[in-house]
């Protein structure tokens, strides 16, 4: 059993909140399931690890095979130090019950060099803080490590041809950054200590601190007194003001006073849920409509953002769109047609993407989205990265119209929306019929993960499979679109 207290994770879940670190470190099975998000996210950080290690090649990993093992990758570390190995991978340091491991290693004569690979795309104060606790653990073991860095993705990258990981990648120096900080972090391991010497659960009640800097890993847990419908479902207001509300016992929505300091959205939000009654402004919504000309494509995308570019004209992060539903209406009464586009995974899906898309749209007619500006900043990329397709494009853009404008401008709302535009509270609200509820993917940062992880899948079945999710999720968001502006037709 490794016998450390501390890591560098539980660490920074410390300097978040004691709590969190306590519940973490004893009450695990507390903590709140980790959506596949989450874990598409912990993937990538791992992925670009990995890849990372290329800029220092013929190095020993020696990662532990289990959780528990890591007192002999703390050994295998110093016994290679001292065999004078030149890189080493997820390199292991303990040091007053506290465990560091290093991305990298780098051993120069008698010196070391640290690196730390992050997915992200810039340097946050959280990586400084669990660099200094790194940096304390390792120089504490006898180590003079002569510079600290922080390896990160460089995002104006713009892949041509084969990866790049040179250029892909950022190193900087944080060695002065982090040197300032060893008595802080000092401090820290020892409070931290006796925290987890105690016998019982910190009292700390929820608050700020729970998003800062991610949200915390026992937020459900937390917060399983609060009920339904309470402050922290208004929209439009700060965080601290509903905090401010919750310190002085005001949780539920019926129990916010009149005299309540809130955003106009907020207020609306909070008189539609005390009266139940619907706000319905037919005078605007009639405007909306006579702005709109049958006969209508009904078009949404979908997307994913891979960290590392796997394709030319593609920067790290960059949204690429991969399909798209629409439904088309002749005019209002007519019967509704469907086409569709789901890329094959292997090659760059942009090319098959907008040939199909403008081929499918290339009748007259007004084009709408919802949130418009998704659609019409992917198809303004796709013109950029292929000119070929520029002008066809434009033209497209200039048809395109938004749907959620009647919704954001409170032209409709109901209480059912809970404060939100989003199309997946607009719909149900209005047409409770249809769900997302039952569907495996039922939101775009779902369908973004699944379809990334087809480019890594073998089994034909689960291929298939998340195929056939992927199109009944984008063929739910036009068919909902299609319902919606029914309904709003109908008043």
């Amino acid at each position: 059993m490794s016998s450390h207290l501390l890591s560098k994770s539980s660490f920074i879940r410390g300097v978040q909140c004691e709590k969190h670190l306590y519940l973490y470190k004893y009450h695990y099975k507390e903590m709140d399931q980790l959506s596949d998000m989450q874990k598409a996210i912990f993937k990538r950080g791992t992925d670009v690890g990995k890849l990372a290690q290329e800029l220092f090649p013929n190095g020993i990993d020696t990662s532990p095979k289990s959780q528990f093992e890591y007192d002999k990758t703390i050994k295998l570390t110093k016994e290679l130090l001292e065999k004078k190995q030149k890189v080493i991978y997820e390199a292991s340091f303990g040091f007053s019950d506290v465990l560091a491991i290093a991305d990298i290693v780098v051993n120069e004569k008698s010196s070391l060099k640290v690196f730390e690979v992050k997915s992200s795309t810039s340097i946050s104060e959280t990586y400084i803080r669990d660099a200094a606790l790194q940096y304390w653990v390792i120089s504490n073991c006898g180590y003079k490590i002569k510079d600290f860095s922080i390896t990160y993705i460089n995002n104006q990258y713009v892949r041509k041809g084969k990866l790049d990981i040179n250029e892909l990648f950022v190193t900087e120096s944080i060695l002065k950054l982090i040197l300032p900080l060893q008595k802080w972090v000092e401090e820290k391991v020892n409070q931290f200590k006796k925290v987890l010497a105690k016998k019982v659960i910190p009292k700390i009640d929820i608050g700020e601190h729970c998003y800062d800097p991610y949200t915390c890993g026992f937020y459900e847990y937390c917060r399983k007194d609060i009920p339904e419908n309470s402050i922290f479902d208004l929209s439009g207001i700060h965080l601290n003001k509903k905090y401010d509300l919750y310190r002085n016992g005001i949780v539920k929505l019926e129990d916010i006073p009149a005299e309540a300091d809130l955003s106009k959205n907020a207020k609306l939000q909070l008189e539609i849920y005390k009266s139940k009654k619907d706000l319905i402004d037919k005078k605007a919504i009639k405007e909306f409509l006579s702005d709109l000309n049958y006969p209508i494509y009904f078009m949404d995308f979908e997307t994913f953002q891979p960290a590392v570019p796997m394709f030319d004209k593609s920067k790290p992060y960059m949204q690429i769109p991969f399909q798209y539903s629409l439904h088309f209406k002749k005019n209002k009464k007519s019967k509704i047609d469907h086409f569709e586009f789901l890329a094959e995974t292997g090659n760059d899906p942009r090319i098959k993407f907008i040939e199909n898309l403008l081929r499918d749209t290339k009748s007259e007619g007004d084009i709408l989205t919802y949130n418009k500006s998704f659609e019409v900043l992917r198809l303004k990329e796709i013109a950029e990265a292929f000119p070929k397709y520029k002008k066809e494009i434009e033209e497209r853009i200039s048809r395109v119209k938004d749907l959620m404008i009647p919704f954001q401008k409170k032209y409709y709302y109901t209480y059912k929306m809970q404060g939100s535009y989003s199309i997946k509270c607009v719909l149900p609200a209005l047409i409770p019929e249809l769900s997302y509820a039952d569907l495996e993917i039922n939101e775009g940062g779902l369908a973004s993960v699944a379809f990334e992880s087809l480019y890594y899948e073998t089994d034909l079945m689960r291929i298939a499979e998340t195929r056939t999710n992927l199109l009944q999720y984008c063929k739910l968001d036009t068919l909902a679109m299609v319902k919606i502006l029914e309904k709003l037709e109908s008043l």
